[in-house]
């Protein structure tokens, strides 16, 4: 590429949009590698969506949208050994309830499975174990992304089984889109996840601000609450256009982190196929209430309760932070979140905060009756519009390419990582290929 502003014929002048994960892990291998790297993060803080907020009394942080690893997280436990921090990664045992009749059954074992009423006895709970081992063992997922999961799962768990335990399931994260999402997606879901989860010592946000401090001290810079304007091809680079006069660049290569929809308007220089391809992917936003609370909602220490949309709940799911982690980490408070996947557009993303305490009360006292609205301390609401891709049946022909038809510019974001489903892990996967691509083609 000849030489850059570096000062040397190998090194490559880099910029990386979005501070998430997958950024700050690309930035991370960039950087090892001898290129000038400069991260711009939009907010004020690291970490993209497993971004977290503390109080004062509190020594952990807690993530703004619920965030766990789970045992077989390759990618995320593979780079946290890299950097030497293995000994602060925690696997607590959390326990996992269904819904079923009035009632919240265990549901996070075979032996729960065995045991949860909601199947009956008979061939049913056969055909749902069946079906089960089916998915974890096969690695042939691709003739599986020709087919829905309501058309799979009907034929081969039947009809009972799957309105009863996958459905559900289903309709909670994709809502109107729950019909049309492929096999393939549900098969990773199952196939690679572990009922042990996983956190960082002080949270995810501990984490994150430990990475992204290691790869300061390596000669990264990042440009905070700098949100990027547009991505201009000229003739020495891309030019990176920020609201801040003085902060506008040129770059050898830039790789975008953001969502498809961002991309595409960043950079008006796409065009075609993938600029449309970008603007036809689907997918569901998120509205995550935090509740800081003077008492346990579950007495029982059930920490994720799995909710039907079908059983008239005004949330898809309540997870007891402290029934996961222990509340002399935050002070001694109780940490809950009532969570939902909704299309954006839906009346959760308007209603203030104190609004939408008032729709969730119901359905706490609902799981917990003697909670009364006294208990709450202290609420907050975090909402964003690209939580979860839908993917649809052979999605993996709409998967946008991480190199873009602009010569130089990058993509990777969660909508990529298909078959699997978003996460961390997969934000650290497609980040670090992104980087090897970058390399390769500097």
């Amino acid at each position: 590429m000849g030489r850059s502003p570096c000062g040397r014929i190998s090194c490559v002048k880099i910029a990386v949009i979005g501070a998430g994960f997958g950024g700050l892990a690309a930035a991370y291998d960039l950087t090892k590698a001898g290129h000038e790297v400069t991260v711009y993060e939009a907010a004020s803080q690291v970490g993209g969506l497993a971004a977290g907020f503390k109080q004062p009394n509190w020594d952990w942080w807690v993530e703004k949208f619920y965030h766990h690893w789970f045992a077989s997280d390759k990618h995320m436990l593979g780079l946290i050994d890299q950097l030497g921090w293995s000994d602060q990664v925690l696997f607590p045992r959390p326990y996992t309830v269904m819904y079923h009749e009035g009632r919240f059954y265990p549901f996070d074992s075979i032996l729960a499975a065995l045991l949860f009423p909601g199947l009956g006895w008979g061939l049913d709970k056969i055909r749902f174990g069946l079906v089960g081992l089916y998915l974890r063992l096969t690695n042939n997922w691709k003739p599986l992304e020709r087919i829905t999961v309501d058309a799979w799962m009907r034929q081969w768990a039947g009809n009972r089984v799957y309105e009863r335990m996958w459905l559900p399931l289903v309709e909670g994260k994709f809502g109107p889109y729950a019909r049309d999402v492929n096999m393939a997606w549900l098969w990773a879901r199952l196939h690679a996840r572990t009922t042990r989860l996983g956190t960082f010592v002080g949270g995810f946000q501990a984490f994150a601000d430990k990475f992204a401090e290691r790869l300061k001290t390596m000669g990264v810079s990042f440009k905070m609450n700098t949100p990027i304007q547009h991505i201009v091809q000229k003739s020495g680079g891309l030019h990176v256009k920020t609201s801040g006069l003085q902060d506008n660049e040129t770059f050898d290569q830039v790789l975008a982190t953001t969502s498809p929809n961002l991309l595409a308007k960043l950079a008006p220089g796409l065009a075609g196929d993938y600029l449309r391809g970008l603007l036809e992917l689907k997918s569901m936003g998120a509205v995550v209430m935090t509740l800081v609370l003077t008492e346990r909602i579950s007495e029982q220490g059930y920490y994720w309760f799995n909710i039907p949309k079908s059983a008239g709940f005004p949330f898809l799911a309540l997870v007891e932070h402290t029934n996961y982690l222990s509340p002399e980490h935050f002070g001694g408070d109780h940490v809950v979140y009532c969570g939902d996947y909704l299309e954006a557009g839906h009346e959760y993303f308007t209603l203030s905060d104190k609004e939408l305490l008032k729709r969730f009360i119901p359905g706490i006292q609902r799981i917990n009756p003697h909670f009364q609205p006294n208990w709450v301390k202290q609420v907050w609401v975090h909402k964003t519009n690209y939580a979860q891709p839908v993917p649809l049946v052979n999605h993996s022909q709409n998967i946008p390419d991480i190199r873009t038809p602009i010569r130089g510019l990058y993509f990777a974001s969660m909508s990529q990582v298909y078959p699997w489903d978003r996460g961390t892990n997969f934000a650290v996967e497609i980040g670090r290929q992104a980087a090897g691509m970058m390399m390769q083609d500097s």
